[in-house]
């Protein structure tokens, strides 16, 4: 059982990840001692089907004692390896060799960092330096997506375009922009692939005239489903649209991929479903599937290159104490190794049966869209249909909704705007996508009895 001290320490000391503090001590902490599969269990004992795989992270699944053995193997034999002067170790080499061998086109060269936000630093500081070595400093803007994440470091929470992660922060700054999402269900544009994509990229091109011209702009960022922004899905042909103009503009093109990357869509890598090959990409959460703490940066032959060569014999200063960690790397190779042996397929079968259960619900009054790919998915809750109004924030639908699956035996990701998000392991069962399903639907029954919600819909 949960001792009243646990609850009370964590009130007293721990400060949690993107949250309200006054909020989480009136709260207290929900408890979880452990996992197996697709379930986690609490302090209490409840049992529930982890329908968000962690934090969009744990696609392997828990409980795999491989995994464990392999992290506890490297532990005993080397549990620690730098990286700087030259040095390094065996998980670290074979795990970049394996990344570049797997990933699109010529992505051959890997950066390995701690997690997903400092993947995003770090590319931030690679093309800085790129266009610094060929002789374009001027090229010093950046470019991203509203409603897109890339993280919450002081340089990604500025890309990212999520307002609470900009408030009192003093971001984003004067060199990051942003342009309008995709965002299908709610574009000025409509819903039609074409008029979607000619939007999007109008939109980029006047962007970049309106900072200067191509001359001006490093880069632009986009994630291939933004994931924190609602699992907002691009329509068909859109990512292969911008990263083409992208490259007529001598635009650096960077794939975010640390939430759809490792089989959450369906392939191992995102950008495999229309066959693009980004100048840099970035990964973290699937590649370890949570297990331990790592992240990667896919540069371009070209980018490497350049890089390279405009430092010449000089010293290229970026780096990080635990990059490449060595346990890290042998849990990756395992990891890598697990999804290749049956987890992929199985969360491609999976996926299937998540979206045709979720699609099920469509006619539920509250129920205004469903999408998503693969075990990456979204239903966004709407009192009028017609109009596509959200829940009243009155009604606190984050909270309500989070609770209320969770009582149903059910984590999901419950966003502001009535947003329910999806990103279950890839190694759920037939049974286990069928109870999320259900549990969904039980949880959309209980909220459209609110009082408050019957009023708005009135």
């Amino acid at each position: 059982m949960l001792s009243n001290s646990l609850i009370e320490l964590d009130r007293a000391h721990w400060v949690h990840p993107v949250a309200s503090y006054r909020g989480h001590e009136k709260a207290g902490v929900r408890v979880l001692r452990s996992a197996k599969g697709a379930t986690v269990t609490d302090a209490t004992g409840r049992q529930l089907i982890d329908g968000f795989a962690g934090l969009w992270c744990v696609n392997a699944g828990y409980g795999h004692d491989s995994i464990v053995e392999a992290a506890a193997n490297q532990m005993r034999e080397l549990p620690y390896a730098t990286g700087y002067f030259g040095l390094g170790s065996e998980p670290a080499i074979r795990l970049a060799a394996a990344l570049a061998e797997r990933a699109p086109g010529d992505l051959d060269h890997v950066y390995f960092t701690l997690g997903g936000s400092d993947a995003i630093d770090s590319t931030v500081r690679f093309i800085r330096y790129y266009q610094q070595a060929r002789g374009k400093p001027q090229k010093d803007q950046f470019i991203s997506i509203e409603q897109g994440y890339h993280g919450s470091s002081t340089v990604g929470a500025g890309l990212t375009a999520l307002p609470v992660f900009h408030a009192g922060f003093g971001v984003p700054y004067d060199w990051q922009h942003k342009i309008p999402s995709h965002y299908t269900y709610r574009n000025p544009a409509g819903s039609e692939p074409a008029a979607v994509i000619a939007a999007s990229l109008a939109a980029l091109r006047a962007k970049v005239d309106a900072l200067g011209g191509p001359e001006r702009v490093a880069a632009f960022y986009c994630e291939p489903i933004q994931g924190s922004g609602g699992v907002l899905v691009p329509p068909p042909g859109w990512i292969k649209a911008m990263r083409d103009l992208c490259r007529e503009l001598d635009i650096l093109f960077v794939a975010d991929e640390v939430i759809t990357g490792f089989g959450r869509t369906g392939p191992l890598f995102a950008c495999e479903d229309e066959g693009i090959i980004p100048d840099l990409m970035t990964t973290a959460k699937g590649l370890t599937a949570g297990y331990v703490p790592m992240g990667a940066v896919l540069m371009s032959s070209n980018v490497y290159n350049v890089i390279a060569d405009g430092a010449g014999a000089a010293t290229i200063g970026h780096g990080y104490t635990y990059s490449a960690h060595p346990v890290s790397a042998a849990v990756g190779l395992e990891v890598l190794r697990l999804y290749e042996a049956g987890l992929l397929d199985n969360g491609r079968k999976a996926g299937r049966r998540l979206m045709e259960g979720l699609r099920s619900l469509a006619d539920h009054p509250l129920v205004g869209e469903v999408r998503g790919r693969g075990m990456l998915a979204a239903v966004e809750l709407v009192i009028d249909k017609a109009r596509k109004t959200p829940l009243p924030a009155a009604s606190l639908p984050a909270q309500r909704i989070f609770d209320r699956a969770w009582n149903n035996g059910l984590i999901i990701r419950a966003f502001g705007n009535g947003v329910l998000g999806f990103a279950p392991p890839l190694c759920c069962t037939e049974a286990e996508i069928d109870a999320i399903v259900e549990r969904t639907r039980a949880t959309l029954d209980e909220t459209l009895a609110d009082p408050d919600v019957r009023a708005a819909m009135a």
